[in-house]
């Protein structure tokens, strides 16, 4: 099925008409939320015509938000989704009930306002956050869950005044634009924070934590620690679903989990959730925790989620994951080299020895690569690539580096090319990473979804 007549030319127009950060970097910011403000002043306002929930952090914030937005959506509520970067389909960005806004609302919304974009001249990020506040509006959503694009105090999104804030950690990133030290990126992140807003803080920090604090002083907003208040002790694990049992520790009660958000690390985000629904159910949403586990057993079918601990095959074992700092690509790789004892069932048990291990890895030019690669384990085979991207670190300049510290590999010209190349060199019971960026992992997913593959995908 194709596309809408010029829906892709109005993509092309946003693309190279605007200043797109995914594109060229810090170039595109703005200094301020001046565009923003204009642009929904134009468009009447939408941002206050309807409640919303804004999630900031350095990781787990989409997934968070994919999660909260599962729940209200299964508890009956009307619910816009925003989010970004996309991976595949820029209406990613923009869902409502798990659905992407159309081709033709993009297309109709973007000649609408033309003349308005050319005369503010925002950036990408600043007409696509006005765009969703508009479908929002316009859709007359119940709830939007929010997802900050980078920082929270400056971002775009923080025009809105939302019925709670949640940040979810704070570790290194975008050290250029945030701050170089834990404190100064908390800062930024505690931005989000409103005056008699509620704010849930996912994962605690001793170096972060005073810097919450005062911010939730001066707005007069109670601070929730969903580490302390949530407990959670995993009971199983498959290729699409993680078992838990999660204690609430102030009630002492225990409730059996299931969901399909596959990732270790999801389960700081689960307990950012669970915090969450009991917060909205204070404030008169009709959320529990039950309804809110059953939830969490379908996200992905539920609100169109990808690329998180996403499991594309199994047998040979092929997982893509957006981690892209740091602190994300430690938990990626903890369970990536625990694959060999986790994974297994009748017809394919667990080997006693260790299978081969392929990576597939990208980085754009403004991450820190070299702390980035030292996590990378020796003993796999990589194949280093860049997305199509200017920001995109070159192949070869990336598989350079990687060689000098011990990490065997070669470049290849594109995504698809490194990705078809692990293929041919797995056997059955080996395994494939694709990681590094959002890039490099939209553009696998967009190759596999496309192309017919070879090997049989897992239903």
């Amino acid at each position: 099925m194709g596309s809408q007549p010029g829906y892709q030319q109005t993509l092309n127009y946003l693309y190279e008409k605007l200043p797109m950060f995914s594109r060229i970097g810090k170039a595109a910011l703005k200094p301020d939320l001046t565009n923003t403000i204009r642009l929904c002043a134009a468009l009447g306002d939408p941002q206050t015509r309807f409640r919303s929930v804004h999630i900031a952090g350095t990781n787990g914030k989409g997934s968070t938000s994919h999660g909260l937005a599962a729940v209200c959506r299964q508890a009956g509520y009307k619910t816009g989704l925003y989010t970004s970067p996309h991976l595949i389909d820029f209406r990613e960005r923009i869902r409502i009930n798990g659905e992407m806004i159309s081709e033709q609302w993009v297309v109709d919304f973007v000649e609408k306002h033309k003349a308005l974009i050319e005369e503010v001249q925002p950036s990408f990020f600043e007409i696509t956050v006005a765009m969703a506040f508009a479908a929002f509006a316009e859709a007359e959503v119940d709830i939007a869950i929010i997802e900050t694009g980078l920082g929270g105090r400056l971002d775009s999104t923080n025009i809105i005044t939302p019925v709670l804030a949640i940040i979810t950690n704070i570790s290194y990133d975008h050290k250029d634009l945030l701050g170089n030290t834990l404190q100064e990126i908390a800062a930024e992140k505690a931005g989000i924070i409103k005056t008699q807003v509620p704010t849930v803080i996912g994962e605690q920090n001793d170096e972060t934590e005073r810097v919450f604090f005062e911010h939730s002083v001066h707005k007069q907003s109670t601070l929730h620690y969903a580490q302390s208040l949530w407990g959670m002790v995993r009971t199983g694990l498959d290729a699409r679903y993680q078992y838990y049992k999660a204690i609430n520790n102030a009630r002492r009660e225990m409730y059996d989990l299931r969901t399909d958000l596959a990732g270790n690390y999801q389960q700081h985000n689960i307990k950012t959730i669970l915090t969450a629904v009991e917060l909205l159910a204070h404030q008169g949403f009709n959320l529990t925790i039950a309804g809110a586990l059953s939830a969490l057993a379908h996200v992905k079918s539920s609100t169109g989620l990808m690329g998180r601990w996403d499991w594309l095959h199994e047998h040979p074992n092929i997982i893509c994951d957006v981690a892209h700092n740091p602190a994300g690509l430690k938990e990626v790789l903890e369970q990536f080299n625990s694959l060999p004892a986790t994974v297994g069932n009748d017809n394919h048990p667990p080997l006693a020895s260790t299978p081969g291990r392929h990576i597939v890895l990208g980085f754009v030019k403004d991450k820190d690569v070299d702390e980035a690669l030292s996590l990378f384990p020796a003993d796999a085979a990589y194949y280093f690539c860049n997305a199509a991207i200017y920001r995109a670190l070159p192949a070869q300049e990336l598989c350079t580096k990687a060689n000098s510290m011990g990490l065997s590999g070669k470049p290849w010209p594109s995504v698809a090319q490194a990705v078809e190349a692990a293929r041919a060199a797995m056997s059955a019971n080996d395994s494939l990473l694709i990681t590094g960026s959002f890039f490099i992992v939209g553009e696998a997913l967009s190759t596999w979804i496309t192309e017919k593959a070879e090997m049989q995908p897992l239903v």
